[in-house]
């Protein structure tokens, strides 16, 4: 069984997505992890987010896992643990123009369905899982709150990872533009998605109107 859910920056994708596979006992897949992986090893080779070539070669040789502990799920990128650092504002920045990349997205792609492949259960979240990465998927969901709404909790998980927040909500608008206005693999609502918006909804009713969606 694949369940996707795709959104933007700050709808409570991760949260959500990590909280849905541990109640249904599912694999969980961050896709948006892999590109900030790939945009990480680019910032510290000093590798351009326009540089197409040198962005492929890295996906190409990048290794990407993921831990699970009681708390939280470890990235280990090239088997190190990169958890908190593919969530500097620097990578926030890059990651946009990085995994625009057809060549950077054809190659996660292929590493995100090989992942799943080996599992029999997993939810995935990310923005084009539903309608690219996993198109036949089970379930589809895309999750949606107010840009006001996104922002603050964007906020808050800066906070709490020690980062300087900024004009957050100018960084979620600049966010949304480009992952929507990209010619590969844009933002969207994937085709027999449900949609969902949660701006006034709690994690556990997010969650639930979910579960009650998988019949």
């Amino acid at each position: 069984m694949i369940v996707t859910l795709d959104g933007p920056a700050g709808s409570g994708k991760s949260t959500t997505a990590r909280a849905l596979a541990k109640k249904l006992g599912a694999l969980y897949l961050d896709t948006g992890a892999m590109y900030r992986a790939v945009t990480l090893k680019a910032i510290q080779g000093g590798v351009e987010p326009t540089d197409r070539e040198r962005l492929e070669k890295i996906s190409s040789e990048i290794s990407i896992d993921f831990r699970e502990t009681n708390d939280d799920q470890l990235v280990l990128v090239d088997g190190v643990d990169r958890t908190l650092d593919i969530r500097r504002p620097e990578v926030e920045k890059a990651v946009s123009a990085v995994s625009s990349h057809a060549g950077v997205r054809e190659r996660m792609v292929a590493l995100q369905r090989k992942i799943a492949s080996s599992h029999p259960k997993v939810v995935v979240e990310g923005r084009d899982t539903g309608s690219v990465v996993f198109p036949n998927a089970d379930y589809k969901f895309y999750l949606s709150a107010s840009p006001e709404v996104r922002a603050a909790r964007r906020g808050r998980q800066n906070e709490e990872r020690g980062t300087k927040s900024g004009d957050v909500i100018g960084e979620i608008n600049k966010r949304d533009a480009m992952d929507s206005g990209r010619a590969v693999s844009p933002l969207v609502v994937p085709p027999g998605g449900v949609e969902l918006d949660n701006s006034n909804l709690s994690l556990d009713e997010t969650i639930q109107k979910i579960i009650d969606s998988l019949v």
